[in-house]
């Protein structure tokens, strides 16, 4: 058997060298090709709209440490919602909600109202949106972090690349807590008039927990804060008118007119639908509703989500006339200013 062993090995050899030589033929020419296709695949781009939006960065003032944190958009208005509206309300005030912070912020970086710290597009008060990061929110809400984080992030993923739009541009997305069952005509608490934000009836307000609230204020600081002397008579002046929104147009006090949104910012109060009397040294004050009225109502978004209807059909309740855009384009000219 001794002398076939070398017939065997050379047998083997040449075997193995027929499998051999086509790989090594073949294996250069796959490799180009297998690289050809990956560098294809790397520089293939994705829809336009997933481009524009991974590409579109928020710059956020963080007022309590004065530094700017940068992320992408939709996680900004991730922290927007979360810290705007309760997580335990409806899915689809949620998405109104989403809605109303991506149009703003939208509408904020190419307009970039407002005074700003250098390199900033928006800061995290209530001057534009609250922003709360996700160790911010793990600190607030504790063991409730995880299904309140899963459910606004749902929220705002199912809306995403969507802005309210008007005449084919986004929208000033106005927002308040309450209303006292009707929303503000933006002109009666502001100076301007603006077409999609008008009064609107929203009676689900009624159910808030910030419907009504009380106010006791001494009479000393009350003569104070508006700067008149009240009479004897026990009387605290008087409502001449009242706006679309059913709160306080114009008051006489001691012979002195205000607005209701001045005796709203210089008494602090939550609404400017007000009504007082006098009971011995102090004025007790009642409101209705919280916030200045104009625009989408958060316990109005909610009432009507409960009732069943859409996101869509919540916004545009509160802002007549607009539309669910597409950002894509949008956010393209913007982009293309940068």
């Amino acid at each position: 058997m001794k002398q076939f062993k070398p017939v065997i090995i050379t047998v083997a050899i040449l075997i193995a060298i027929t499998f051999l030589v086509p790989t090594l033929v073949v294996l250069p020419f796959s490799g180009d090709e297998a690289g050809s296709q990956l560098d294809e695949k790397a520089s293939k781009k994705p829809d336009s709209a997933a481009l524009l939006e991974d590409s579109v960065e928020v710059a956020v003032f963080r007022s309590s440490k004065e530094i700017i944190e940068k992320l992408p958009l939709e996680e900004y208005v991730i922290g927007v919602v979360a810290g705007e509206m309760p997580a335990d309300f409806e899915i689809e005030a949620l998405k109104a909600q989403a809605l109303t912070a991506r149009t703003f912020i939208v509408n904020q970086m190419m307009n970039k109202g407002g005074d700003l710290p250098e390199g900033a597009d928006v800061t995290d008060t209530v001057t534009h949106q609250v922003y709360k990061n996700n160790a911010e929110l793990q600190q607030q809400w504790g063991a409730d972090y995880d299904w309140k984080i899963e459910k606004i992030s749902k929220a705002v993923l199912e809306t995403k690349g969507k802005i309210l739009t008007y005449d084919g541009n986004p929208i000033s997305a106005q927002f308040f807590s309450t209303s006292n069952g009707y929303t503000e005509n933006s002109e009666a608490y502001w100076a301007n008039e603006v077409p999609y934000l008008k009064s609107v009836e929203s009676p689900w307000d009624k159910e808030s927990p910030k419907f009504n609230a009380q106010k006791v204020v001494p009479v000393a600081e009350f003569q104070q804060k508006l700067g008149i002397i009240l009479g004897g008579d026990g009387s605290v002046g008087t409502i001449t008118d009242r706006t679309p929104g059913q709160r306080v147009g114009n008051v006489v006090i001691g012979g002195k007119e205000f607005t209701g949104r001045e005796i709203r910012e210089k008494l602090d109060l939550r609404s400017s639908d007000f009504t007082w009397y006098r009971k011995g040294d102090h004025i007790v004050i009642t409101t209705k509703g919280f916030g200045h009225g104009v625009g989408m109502s958060q316990y109005g978004a909610n009432g009507m989500a409960k009732e069943g209807k859409t996101y869509e059909q919540i916004v545009t309740h509160y802002y007549k006339d607009v539309k669910v855009t597409a950002s894509d384009t949008i956010l393209q000219k913007f982009t293309a200013k940068k």
